[in-house]
């Protein structure tokens, strides 16, 4: 199988390599490791390279490779490179390279958006890695630990969106400040018992990458939801969820990440349990005693 030939469809490279991570030999397991370590720009690196990182002989790099489908090394270079490009896509980009250009009935459209949003959602939930669902709820309910959230551009309605149901069934919950004195101070307080959440999506933001690199340097720990294409914060993250992104505009969709932020938070609610049901009913006096409600 050649990388022209490699079917995409179930997400990218480091999906894959993810997915497969239990069916390998452990010398295959390293290189695996060695690659998501440092995705994408360690799947450039030579044979000789990857092989001398991961402790293992050439011919087993060239026996991993060839787990994931290529016929070689070059075609998995390749695969990687247009994924690359397709990661790297900006709004115009994709307007630009769109070749319906046309108009659709407001019928078409609502049949249209239907169709990939549908799609989108089912695939994005299906490739959902239990594990990872797994361990972000007992990260986020574990009321020890205290949670940060940020989001990016667009994705910060998703961080808000993610960050006030998370007020409602616990304690200890915030965002990462906007002015730079408050980040400062936010971030220089980060440790062992914090969590942070992170959402980064192509054309993903470098002080992301940054925060996210920080926040592991103090032990703290790192839920990263991202596009398919994975975020570069995803290297320092202990949870990675990633989620389609296609659309019948030149924007990336945001609905397939609220449905998986609606599956956390159906987790959330089910492993706080009676104390969830507690917060819930505290903060419902306390709006009303304030006249909020």
């Amino acid at each position: 199988m050649t990388a022209k030939d490699t079917p995409m469809a179930s997400g990218t490279l480091a999906d894959d390599i993810r997915q497969k991570l239990g069916t390998l030999s452990p010398a295959e397991r390293k290189v695996a490791r060695v690659l998501l370590a440092a995705y994408p720009a360690s799947g450039f690196e030579t044979i000789a390279t990857l092989a001398e990182r991961a402790a293992v002989s050439a011919p087993t790099v060239l026996r991993f490779v060839a787990r994931l489908g290529f016929d070689g090394f070059p075609d998995f270079q390749a695969a990687l490179r247009a994924e690359l490009d397709e990661r790297n896509a900006s709004p115009l980009t994709l307007y630009e390279a769109s070749e319906d250009t046309d108009t659709d009935s407001p019928q078409a459209l609502i049949a249209r958006s239907g169709q990939l949003l549908t799609a989108a959602v089912a695939q994005t939930l299906a490739e959902t890695p239990p594990h990872d669902l797994e361990r972000a709820i007992v990260l986020l309910s574990d009321r020890k630990r205290r949670i940060t959230l940020a989001g990016g551009r667009f994705t910060h309605l998703l961080s808000q969106y993610l960050g006030l149901h998370l007020m409602q069934l616990r304690d200890d919950v915030r965002f990462l400040p906007d002015r730079h004195v408050e980040r400062t101070a936010a971030l220089g307080a980060l440790g062992r018992k914090d969590v942070l959440v992170l959402f980064d999506y192509r054309r993903y933001e470098q002080d992301k990458l940054a925060i996210a690199q920080l926040a592991r340097d103090q032990g703290c720990k790192i839920i990263v939801f991202t596009d398919t294409w994975l975020s570069p914060t995803s290297t320092h993250a202990e949870v990675v969820l990633p989620s389609r992104v296609t659309t019948p505009s030149p924007y990336d969709s945001l609905v397939p990440t609220l449905a998986v932020v609606e599956t956390v938070v159906a987790g959330l609610v089910a492993a706080l349990g009676e104390a969830a049901h507690q917060h819930m009913q505290h903060n419902e006096d306390i709006a009303r005693r304030a006249g909020l409600i």
